[in-house]
Formats: C-alpha cells, sequence, structure tokens
C-alpha cells in the first residue's frame, strides 16, 4: 500500500492518510475501538462475526466527523472487501498483527516504527553527496 498524503492538507486523524476513501476510514476506525474494547486482542471468529455484521448492516455507531457528525447509523461493507482493503493493509502496514500460534489479531505499534524508520531513511539520503550525472 502507498500512502500519498499533502503536507499542507492533512486529515485530522491517521485513518484520512492511511485510507484512499472516508468509508475505509470509518470501518477501519471501527475495528480499531472493537480491538481496544476486546483487550486490543481478538480471535479469528471474532474478526469473522465482526465482519459478518458489518456485511449484513448490523453495525450501529455514532459517527464523530464528516456530513453525519452526531447521528447514529447503521454501517455496512462487504466481507470480503473488508479483509482486502482494511485487514489486509492494516496487517501490511503493522498497524494490527495475526499471530499464527494463537490465531489472534492484535493491536501492534509497528506502524510507528517502520514510520521512524522511513524518517531515517530520509535524512540518511538527504546527507548523501550529489551524483555527478554525465550529459551527453
Amino acid at each position: 500500500m502507498v500512502i500519498l498524503f499533502d503536507q499542507f492538507n492533512m486529515p485530522s486523524d491517521i485513518f484520512g492518510v492511511i485510507f484512499a476513501t472516508e468509508q475505509q476510514g470509518i470501518v477501519a476506525k471501527l475495528l480499531i475501538n472493537y480491538l481496544k474494547e476486546n483487550g486490543s486482542e481478538i480471535g479469528r471468529t471474532e474478526m469473522s462475526m465482526f465482519a459478518t455484521q458489518l456485511h449484513n448492516g448490523e453495525l450501529v455507531t455514532t459517527l464523530s466527523e464528516g456530513p453525519y457528525a452526531g447521528r447514529k447509523v447503521k454501517l455496512s461493507y462487504n466481507k470480503r472487501q473488508f479483509y482486502d482493503r482494511i485487514i489486509t493493509p492494516m496487517k501490511s502496514m503493522g498497524l494490527i498483527e495475526f499471530d499464527l500460534y494463537k490465531k489472534t489479531y492484535r493491536l501492534s505499534d509497528r506502524f510507528n516504527k517502520l514510520m521512524i524508520r522511513v524518517g531515517i531513511q530520509w535524512l540518511q539520503e538527504l546527507r548523501k553527496p550529489a551524483l555527478l550525472l554525465k550529459k551527453d
């Protein structure tokens, strides 16, 4: 996944930076809250139940941003797309991790460590001397 952002128009939360659409950000935020409510770790069964409720439009939440701020809404999101567009990118970026032995999903701080590493790589690039390019 590629994160593109405009330094002059940064979204107010991390989900706006990471996800392409507002709906993806809302669903990801809801998942993170669900994980936090369950001790920051859930099993595959709980994740599947969450995805099924989302797929069936049974999840009701109060939105905090956008045109529907403060209103209770039923969220609906395709189960397959939930795994493809929410879970898989969150795992690959280090926001959540899946423990193969315990078969659980849990919140992770790897994303922060990776972003620090990206910043260090940029600082290293800034310190490199200029390359001489031959002009023909």
